[in-house]
């Protein structure tokens, strides 16, 4: 059997074992996909979803609302109750997932039923991208098997049928990222799909990046200085109540320099919830000491280190 004979045979049977198990999430076509993870249990992207009630399509065309159980924005991931009927759960590939090179294929449920799989190739690994709140998130397998718009949530396989990782998004003209499925994810989706939501604190403010602060500071005649440009901030949030204010560079939290989003969330998640965040901003040419009292984040409990969201590399809402 040659190679072309070969791939032909992994299309046709991944898309008669897996694809009955990959859905749509939303309503008509869709914001995304998803896949059956459990009996009654479907998992997609969190930027997927847009209430705790979500409508989820088959394959084969049936639909049935659903329940969201567990969310973890951060990590982009989420895990909704649903009548799965006699939907197979699919094997997660075991170690480290494909390597460089090696053939991938994805499946999806497009609109009017049915199911779509293309073929592509692993690019890159331990890619690192932001998620839709803007924390960094590693490990990302980069490829090149085709997915069509609203495709986030779906199945990256290797050839003998193991889903290999979650797809996420665009990241340029024919490559695509998905959330590697080692050990780590599984246990996520397991506790999500306990009702076990991850929750990290947040800020509160909206950041420009340090070159765009730098340029702000040298247009108003104020010293350069290395630090986040808080460009918004959030009513009712922590930064609110500290007192923060748009304008402010933030340059240290704690004792540790802030030049990065991630020297900021580090800062955050080592916190305890009723704790406190000694923050050093920059307000106008003044050097100012605030105190951030951390509360748990709302709607779960805190965690500590551990949409189109294809915005990889620019700091985000923290």
């Amino acid at each position: 059997m040659g190679w072309r004979d070969e791939v032909a045979g992994a299309v046709s049977r991944v898309a008669e074992e897996v694809g009955p198990s990959v859905v749509r999430v939303g309503r008509g076509r869709g914001r995304g996909g998803g896949l059956v993870v459990g009996e009654g249990r479907v998992l997609t992207n969190a930027h997927n979803l847009r209430g705790s009630e979500v409508t989820i399509t088959f394959a084969d065309g049936r639909s049935e609302v659903g329940t969201v159980t567990g969310t973890d924005p951060d990590g982009d991931l989420a895990v909704v109750a649903v009548d799965t009927g006699d939907r197979r759960v699919p094997t997660w590939a075991e170690g480290d997932g494909p390597g460089l090179g090696s053939p991938v294929l994805t499946v999806s449920a497009p609109p009017g039923g049915g199911v779509r799989v293309t073929l592509g190739a692993v690019s890159s690994t331990g890619r690192s991208f932001r998620g839709p709140g803007g924390r960094s998130i590693g490990g990302g397998v980069e490829h090149t098997a085709p997915l069509a718009r609203g495709s986030s949530g779906t199945p990256l396989v290797e050839l003998d049928g193991r889903v290999a990782g979650l797809n996420t998004h665009r990241v340029g003209d024919g490559f695509y990222l998905a959330l590697r499925a080692d050990s780590a994810l599984r246990e996520r989706v397991d506790a999500l799909a306990r009702g076990e939501s991850r929750r990290r604190v947040r800020l509160g403010v909206a950041l420009a990046p340090p070159h765009a602060a730098r340029r702000l500071r040298a247009a108003v005649g104020l010293d350069e200085r290395d630090g986040l440009l808080v460009r918004a901030v959030e009513e009712g949030s922590l930064a609110s109540a500290a007192g923060i204010r748009p304008g402010d560079l933030l340059v240290a939290a704690g004792s540790t320099p802030v030049s990065r989003l991630d020297d900021l969330l580090a800062a955050l998640d080592a916190v305890a919830a009723g704790g406190t965040l000694d923050v050093t901003v920059v307000r106008g040419a003044e050097e100012r000491a605030i105190s951030v009292t951390v509360a748990p984040p709302e709607g779960g409990p805190t965690v500590g280190p551990g949409g189109d969201p294809g915005a990889s590399d620019r700091p985000d809402a923290s």
